[in-house]
């Protein structure tokens, strides 16, 4: 564990590492034919609804979820959910 000369925690030193951050909209399983399959267009059914909230991804491990928010042209993530730690 890092540590501070004062004998608290120096994140300091981690502030820097890059995390790939990920917002899982829903999942959907299909066989590979059905993926060939699709054109331009196609809707794809996912396993949740536009009311259940998205998942946040810290390299691939739930850290929270929330509700996507848009600004313009752009999506964002409004969190509303911290998830605990296993």
């Amino acid at each position: 564990m890092l540590t501070s000369v004062d004998g608290g925690v120096d994140l300091a030193r981690i502030r820097t590492i890059s995390v790939d951050l990920t917002v899982e909209v829903g999942r959907a399983s299909m066989t590979v034919a059905d993926l060939m399959a699709l054109e331009s267009g196609a809707l794809i059914a996912l396993d949740r609804s536009s009311a259940d909230p998205v998942d946040l991804l810290a390299n691939g491990r739930l850290i929270a979820r929330g509700e996507l928010v848009s600004s313009g042209d752009r999506f964002g993530l409004r969190i509303t959910e911290l998830v605990d730690a296993p």
